[in-house]
């Protein structure tokens, strides 16, 4: 009897630690700063996460990283 006790608690306290870890943390908007109405090539002045060579505000710069990106994903051009 002691015994089914001690597993009928230790299945409560899973089953709620397992139920707990079910919830959603909220959501905050307004977190982003970048403005949605910028240019692309304007975003990310600070962003350590940004290709080298890549200046902001400079449209031929920010198009030529995106070649660049576009034929790294090119198939036929890396096979060759």
């Amino acid at each position: 009897m002691r015994r089914a006790k001690l597993i009928l608690w230790g299945a409560a306290v899973a089953g709620a630690v397992l139920l707990g870890a079910c919830g959603e943390k909220p959501q905050v908007l307004g977190s982003n700063t970048r403005k949605s109405d910028t240019k692309a090539w304007d975003g990310a002045p600070n962003d350590p996460f940004v290709a080298k060579g890549w200046k902001q505000g400079d449209r031929t710069s920010w198009e030529e990283q995106l070649r660049n990106r576009n034929q790294g994903q090119n198939e036929y051009q890396r096979t060759n």
